[in-house]
């Protein structure tokens, strides 16, 4: 049981040390709006949002003044928007105007973002996938609160080649549509391997078919409460450390079972997951790489980061396992570039390149996110990125993903400026060996042999 008792416990932990609920993320079905008819599905569509979230915002609202809770954001994830267009959307264009409608029905509920303009394109590819896919370039700039996902591998069935490359020149081409911006548009397009139903957090969040009609999911962090904590053992062995981050972590966890279940009780909807994913934030203590330095490296990027942060993962892991019987979404550690200023200063240092966060990523939450690349990059390069991070969710059974911003016009050395969460990155370097002619093979990477398993 999670009495107020608890929520005073962490009051130091938020005052002091950047813990927050990240977000209240309502997932809703749409399957009962869809039909042959484009008015009239987005009509529903619009109808049944704004209906069922109408009081998401106001409810986070009252959570955080009765509890002095901050809850840094009320989103909204949908079922994924190219199976409820499926029936009436019959060309790119179409699928542009479901976006414009998710973002007039965001905009109305007051939330920050809605996610789930996304397509499952994990074995084959239908006519709707495809055409959503040719969509979200126009989709993304022509919206300010629609988020977008692709899902195109899982360990059960491979990786879908065709849809990875259609990903390169998709990506490259949010990046040209929004260039006044640094590109903006990329910031809400993520690509996934073994993507989950429950995840809240954007860009990534939809709402997945096995899902009820609505449910209330959370996603708590706290980088710097566990930073704090460590700061505690400094020169304990590996025992004491891992043993201060799992009850860290479970402390973190209790708070956000609080808000979700308060939330479904107020509401009337229920409830679904805790996602307790270390998500940082630009402010200063709230970053991933300061808690992984803090373990003792020089720099994030040092020899045994990997180590540093398969630690962390794990025992954040275990402690909201603890805390709560309906741990889901990603739960773990995430390591955006842009987001978090102490991956910044790596950057900056030369500690860290995308090839050392791609070795992180085999053990992370999530993958290589938010990171900036040359604007020229080719878009057969962007899907080589792209394959290598759904080669280690599919060959390692665990979500990953891609969110990576060629800003357009900028080269390694300048730097990208997206504002509020999303920070500001330095421009990375990419290799400049190509991989054309293997992405160009086209066809679906067979599933791995640990696969076959029933």
């Amino acid at each position: 049981m999670i009495n107020l008792s608890e929520v005073i416990e962490t009051n130091s932990m938020i005052e002091k040390e950047n813990l927050d609920v990240r977000t209240i993320t309502l997932g809703i079905s749409l399957l009962e709006c869809m039909s042959d008819n484009l008015e009239t599905t987005c009509r529903k569509v619009y109808d049944r949002i704004t209906t069922v979230a109408k009081d998401l915002v106001r409810t986070g609202e009252e959570i955080e003044r009765d509890y002095a809770i901050p809850i840094v954001n009320k989103r909204i994830s949908i079922t994924p928007a190219a199976i409820v267009g499926a029936s009436c959307a019959k060309s790119p264009e179409d699928f542009v105007k479901i976006a414009q409608t998710l973002d007039r029905a965001a905009k109305e509920t007051g939330v920050n973002f809605l996610g789930g303009f996304s397509a499952l394109p994990v074995k084959g590819m239908t006519e709707a996938e495809r055409n959503l896919m040719l969509s979200i370039p126009e989709a993304l700039s022509a919206t300010e609160r629609v988020c977008s996902s692709v899902a195109v591998g899982s360990t059960k069935v491979g990786i879908n080649m065709d849809a990875v490359l259609m990903m390169g020149e998709i990506i490259r081409k949010a990046s040209e549509l929004t260039a006044s911006s640094d590109s903006s548009a990329c910031a809400k397009l993520v690509v996934f391997c073994n993507a989950p139903d429950d995840n809240p957090f954007m860009a990534g969040a939809f709402h997945g078919v096995t899902e009820a009609d609505s449910v209330i999911n959370v996603g708590v962090s706290g980088p710097g409460v566990i930073r704090h904590a460590i700061r505690g053992v400094e020169g304990k062995d590996f025992g004491v450390l891992a043993e201060t981050i799992k009850k860290t972590a479970f402390k973190i966890t209790r708070l956000g079972q609080l808000v979700a279940k308060e939330a479904s009780e107020r509401m009337g909807i229920p409830f679904g997951i805790v996602d307790l994913s270390l998500a940082p934030t630009p402010a200063i203590g709230d970053s991933i790489s300061d808690i992984l330095e803090g373990m003792g490296l020089e720099r994030t990027g040092a020899p045994g980061t990997t180590l540093a942060l398969a630690l962390l993962n794990d025992q954040v892991k275990k402690g909201g396992i603890m805390a709560s019987s309906y741990v889901g979404g990603l739960s773990g550690a995430f390591i955006p570039v842009s987001e978090d200023q102490g991956m910044i200063n790596a950057v900056n240092a030369g500690a860290l390149s995308i090839e050392k966060l791609e070795a992180m990523t085999c053990i992370c939450s999530v993958g290589l996110d938010m990171i900036a690349i040359p604007g020229n990059t080719s878009p057969s390069s962007i899907s080589g990125i792209i394959a290598d991070e759904m080669a280690i969710g599919m060959i390692n059974q665990k979500t990953t993903a891609v969110r990576i911003i060629p800003v357009a016009g900028k080269d390694v050395g300048d730097t990208a400026y997206f504002g509020g969460l999303l920070g500001y990155a330095p421009v990375m370097a990419v290799s400049s060996f190509s991989c054309d002619a293997f992405v160009r093979r086209g066809g679906r990477i067979p599933a791995p042999v640990h696969s076959f398993r029933n």
